[in-house]
């Protein structure tokens, strides 16, 4: 499973070239070939566009670093630097200035400000708000959904997370703003050290909106002489649930995922020999909430509480995205 190291980008994923090194190279620098992302500071038109959306953010935010390298990174700009597990295409690159009285905002920077101070650190040779307070800034800002994936991350072992849910907890009560308090008060209120993907994370919301049971993450299960560990168990129905990531398969590595195919395929029957019904569903069903809502149904779920489609359409809603 990938941990936020893993996650972390703490150099940009499409290199960088300046209009000085250019000329020492004898790079000829035209709209048709390269994209301008900061003054000076250009990147190969089809390597930019060939990138998914979150590496090309990410590359804009080292475009940024590399032209305002005493910037302190905050919100998503830090997340890159973090690997916190962020989607999309944020809009904005955001960077902190205690010494401003005001927010304010420069084109695509959002530079912030707050009464409530930031921790700063150095992460990799870039100046960031530290993981406590990017966390909490994000748990704030983002959609719900959203921000249960970034403090999960945050405080899961399993993903490499360091963050005190108790910590984060303080920090949210002190700050000023009522609204996001209440907000960042239901994520660290649902967060789960036990989660261990991102995916796991928005299932997670989205079946606590749709009115299902919340299940048990991570149970174990001792059939066969085999110890299995699955992502949920609903527990009045005993009924299975995995939210799979191609990743955990090694599909760059056919003989690998071949035999974790198979095993994988071993374990499910052998639960279901055991009378545990399955649903697997996969991070974009989550999105979409209806596979999901339909493979649990499959699975012989039932809603349980009426759901919350406000909270549902949330997922939907990305507006800090640069194409929301």
């Amino acid at each position: 499973m990938l941990k936020l190291t893993d996650r972390a980008v703490t150099d940009s994923p499409i290199p960088l070239i300046t209009r000085t090194e250019a000329r020492m190279l004898g790079t000829a620098l035209h709209p048709r070939t390269h994209i301008r992302l900061r003054r000076g500071i250009y990147v190969l038109r089809e390597d930019y566009l060939r990138a998914t959306p979150w590496e090309q953010y990410a590359t804009r935010v080292h475009a940024f670093v590399r032209s305002h390298p005493d910037a302190v990174l905050c919100l998503e700009s830090a997340g890159v630097i973090y690997g916190l597990p962020l989607f999309g295409h944020p809009r904005d690159i955001h960077v902190f200035d205690a010494s401003l009285r005001t927010s304010q905002r420069y084109g695509d920077v959002c530079v912030h400000t707050s009464v409530d101070g930031r921790e700063v650190v150095s992460e990799a040779g870039v100046l960031v708000t530290s993981l406590l307070d990017t966390v909490v800034d994000l748990a704030r800002a983002l959609s719900p959904g959203l921000a249960l994936a970034v403090v999960d991350s945050a405080i899961s072992p399993a993903q490499g997370g360091t963050v005190q849910l108790a910590d984060a907890y303080e920090l949210i009560v002190r700050q000023h703003n009522p609204r996001a308090r209440s907000q960042a008060r239901w994520v660290c209120s649902s967060a789960d050290e036990r989660a261990e993907s991102p995916a796991e994370s928005i299932s997670r919301a989205v079946i606590e909106w749709s009115g299902f049971e919340q299940p048990e993450l991570q149970h174990e299960f001792r059939y066969d002489g085999h110890h299995d560990r699955v992502d949920f168990l609903f527990p009045r129905s005993g009924t299975i649930g995995e939210a799979d990531g191609w990743g955990k398969y090694q599909l760059d590595d056919p003989s690998a995922a071949a035999a974790l195919l198979t095993e994988e395929k071993r374990r499910e029957d052998r639960l279901r020999r055991h009378g545990h019904p399955f649903a697997r569903w996969e991070l974009n069903d989550a999105w979409r909430v209806k596979p999901l809502v339909e493979a649990l149904r499959a699975a012989g779920l039932r809603q349980r509480h009426p759901s919350q489609p406000a909270m549902l359409a949330s997922l939907r809603r990305r507006t800090r995205d640069r194409h929301a």
